[in-house]
Order: structure tokens, then sequence, then C-alpha cells
């Protein structure tokens, strides 16, 4: 029997409905099962991030020129990345002292899916500098402008900004043919689950 129909071939008597219940409720509880494993897969990744980030230095402790990159695995922090090509960034500057606050509401966030854009999002940014801190983040497809629109609500929102705040969208083309710009530098945590620290 190779499908469903091999088995009415087989068997007319009418018996295959309650197998068909059977499978039906088979299939049901796999799929329990399978959401049961991925909602408990997503706990323990949330809680090996949040291990790692409450030993972290926050953004605002820092001095000087620094990045912290924060991006899904397997999605380098590069414009040139398959993942980042044909994307962009939202980008907010913010005065001094707001950076550690909006890089946790941001990245709490992402892990919470409140973007609601699938796999749209790759990663975000904060890049601390001496006049003032600026957050991004990165998304795949620059010419969706019903997803980038939704992003920058969100964003807008999860981080609590005043109506009047000049948010930039920037496409990662734009930036790759700025001259002199360089790619990430300094601290850099490149996979969402698996950072790296990487000090020149």
């Amino acid at each position: 029997m190779n499908n469903k129909f091999d088995a009415l071939k087989d068997d007319d008597s009418g018996d295959h409905d309650q197998n068909e219940e059977n499978s039906t409720s088979k299939d049901g509880e796999k799929e329990k099962t399978e959401r049961d494993k991925n909602q408990s897969s997503s706990k323990r990744k949330v809680e090996q991030f949040w291990r790692f980030y409450s030993h972290m230095v926050r953004p605002g402790d820092l001095t000087g020129h620094s990045d912290f990159h924060l991006f899904k695995e397997g999605i380098k922090p590069m414009w040139e990345d398959d993942a980042n090509k044909n994307g962009g960034k939202w980008i907010i500057r913010l005065r001094k002292g707001l950076a550690s606050r909006c890089w946790e509401n941001l990245i709490l966030a992402m892990l919470g899916e409140q973007f609601m854009v699938g796999e749209e999002i790759c990663g975000a940014v904060v890049s601390v500098r001496f006049q003032e801190d600026i957050i991004s983040i990165w998304n795949k497809t620059a010419s969706d402008q019903a997803t980038t629109a939704r992003i920058r609500d969100t964003l807008r929102r999860v981080l609590n900004l005043p109506p009047n705040t000049i948010m930039e969208y920037k496409t990662h083309t734009d930036s790759i043919k700025m001259p002199g710009r360089l790619g990430p530098q300094r601290l850099l945590f490149q996979n969402l689950w698996k950072p790296r620290l990487n000090v020149p």
C-alpha cells in the first residue's frame, strides 16, 4: 500500500473509516508532540541566551567605539551575506544613556518574535560612539515595503520612541556603494545562540 487510495482498492468494506480516524488522531498527536518539542527547544534557547546575556557588558557601560552584533545562526553580520544582500536596515540614532534599555527591548522583541514578519529579521546591531549610540535592525528584503513598514512600526513601539524620532532605512546595496565604509568590527556576537567574541 503506497497511499490512501491503495487501501481503498484492497478493502472496500467500509472499515477503513475507523482506521482513518485513528490515523487522524495519530497525526494530531504527532503535531502536538512536534509543537511541544519546538516550544521546549525555544525555551532552552531563550534560557541559554539569558545565561549568556546576564554576564555580558551592557552597551551603556562601554566607552569608545564598539559594536555588538546579534544575528540569527548562520547569518553573518555583513552586507554581502546571502541572507542580507537584498535587504536593508532601520537605523535609529540615540542620545547617550538610552542604548542599554533600547538594546535589551530590541533583543526581547526579536526573541519573542514581536515583529511578526516571519524569517525576515536577520539580526540587530548596537553601535556605541562618543557623541551618540546607534541601533539598527537588519532584514532580508528591502523591496518589500509592507514588511519594512511593519518592522519600523514594531521597532517604534518596542523601543517606546516618541513620534518625532527620526528613523532611516538604508538598503545594503546603498551601504556597499559608499566608499570608505568598513564592515563589522570590535565586539562581534555572530550567532544568536552561539555568540563569539572577537576583540582586535
